[in-house]
């Protein structure tokens, strides 16, 4: 029966143990690696199946029982060695055809695949586990630096109601931005670790989405204005005036590429467009673009942006600080939100960062289609929205003007011995007279040096020689 060479060799190189044996138990035949798995040495036709599969067949019944059932499932079970220890196997049998009584099981070792199957749970329990402490430790050290940070600003506060004393008063302003630079990076830290660990879940509620709207312009239009730039926040008419989803968490994503908008953008405007792009039944997906006339971003720079901890270039977190969360949470955040985050960007040209969410809207406004309604939107790109290429070509009417514009509240700051905000105009002059001929750069670079200094009379001087150069009377 078992004479067959090329079967037997066949089944020799088989990568599971197979034996045959009679419906009584006894063994026919084991192919190679039956026998060097078993670590028998001498003949196994001398053995029961019983011996190798005790808990798969009954020594105490003969023959043997079997189920129509049973045949080709495969068993969990435990394969005994000759020296009756054990290891896995998956193991299956079945009767073979043309042979009355004859059987054939099959048995793949499991053990190593059990073990490291443990070893992986194992292993992800410990990664659980020291997530959960890390994420702890997080959420107690922020809580901890939260509260001198409150008692820093809370008497800083107070300060400034009674003191009268203009240099006293900017220091005071500085300690002031710095407690909430401090409060900003505190939270975007705590939350990337509950992000990080899985813990961060939406809060969906209905809301007045033009009033949040309303609160993140807000946040901004101070600052927007100190650097004397343009504002325009448009929000379609298809966008429901109440909708369902998590305020905060929206809000957040809007004020944190907001943000970036003012902090790399010097002249020009920024611009925050939503419209409704499609809805099915009660769900709406809203689109929006945040674009700014800024610095730009270099296309091969562009995929660093949405990383943990990352900014375009080191120069970027001296000059303009931040940690680098900032965009990483909001793309995660919109992920949650089932939608998808981009960027366009042209050096000198400026930014655009779009994405999508889907929100729910309460049941007077849902629509009762049965399959996604889609708007047509135009999605403008940077070279179609912003042409800023004249602004920042030297000897322009264009560049004239916003020149004049920044020197004028450059030196109104100065005077008022508010040096943060003269920085920020003197960025601008500085873009805006890189092609400028050689003479009037390098007059800029000096007035960029003391006013860099706070040095007032210096200031004063430099800014006078600088007019001369590149704003001369008509």
């Amino acid at each position: 029966m078992f004479q067959n060479e090329v079967l037997i060799q066949s089944m020799d190189l088989a990568m599971e143990m197979i034996v045959f044996f009679r419906e009584n138990g006894q063994i026919l035949y084991a192919n190679h690696l039956a026998y060097q798995l078993l670590e028998y040495q001498d003949d196994l036709t001398r053995e029961n199946i019983s011996a190798i599969y005790p808990k798969v067949f009954d020594s105490t019944v003969c023959p043997l029982q079997f189920k129509d059932t049973d045949f080709g499932i495969v068993h969990d079970t435990l394969a005994y060695r000759k020296n009756h220890t054990c290891f896995d196997v998956n193991m299956k049998y079945m009767p073979v055809k043309g042979h009355e009584g004859v059987y054939m099981s099959m048995a793949l070792d499991a053990s190593k695949q059990n073990y490291f199957e443990k070893r992986v749970t194992a292993l992800d329990a410990e990664a659980d586990s020291a997530q959960k402490v890390k994420t702890q430790f997080v959420a107690n050290v922020t809580h901890e630096l939260r509260t001198p940070v409150n008692g820093i600003l809370g008497n800083v506060r107070e300060l400034l109601k009674i003191e009268n004393d203009s240099k006293k008063q900017s220091l005071l302003h500085l300690m002031e931005r710095g407690c909430n630079d401090m409060h900003s990076i505190i939270n975007g830290i705590l939350d990337f670790s509950k992000l990080e660990a899985g813990k961060l879940e939406l809060e969906n509620k209905e809301f007045v989405f033009r009033d949040m709207m309303e609160y993140v312009k807000s946040n901004h239009i101070n600052k927007i204005a100190e650097k004397g730039l343009q504002f325009f926040m448009n929000v379609s008419k298809d966008v429901p005036e109440t909708i369902i989803g998590d305020e905060l968490r929206i809000g957040q994503i809007l004020n944190n590429l907001l943000s970036n908008a003012v902090k790399f953008t010097s002249i020009g405007k920024i611009t925050v467009e939503v419209v409704k792009t499609a809805q099915l039944k009660n769900r709406i997906e809203l689109f929006f673009m945040v674009i700014d006339t800024g610095i730009g971003i270099a296309t091969g720079d562009q995929d660093k942006l949405f990383k943990s901890f990352s900014q375009v270039e080191a120069s970027t977190t001296r000059k303009y600080g931040g940690t680098g969360l900032g965009l990483n949470i909001s793309k995660q955040l919109v992920e949650m939100m089932e939608g998808n985050i981009h960027v366009e960007s042209e050096p000198n040209k400026g930014t655009m960062f779009s994405f999508h969410i889907w929100v729910d809207v309460p049941g007077a406004e849902a629509d009762d289609a049965a399959v996604p309604v889609s708007y047509e939107v135009k999605v403008p790109s940077i070279s179609d929205m912003q042409d800023q290429e004249k602004c920042y070509q030297y000897g322009t009417d264009e560049n004239r003007d916003e020149l004049q514009k920044k020197a004028t509240r450059l030196i109104l700051s100065v005077e008022m011995e508010n040096w943060e905000k003269a920085e920020q105009f003197m960025d601008a002059i500085k873009q805006l007279t890189q092609t400028a001929p050689q003479e009037i750069r390098s007059a800029t670079l000096r007035l960029k040096m003391a006013v860099q200094k706070a040095d007032y009379d210096k200031t004063q001087d430099a800014y006078q020689k600088f007019c001369e150069l590149a704003l001369p009377e008509e």
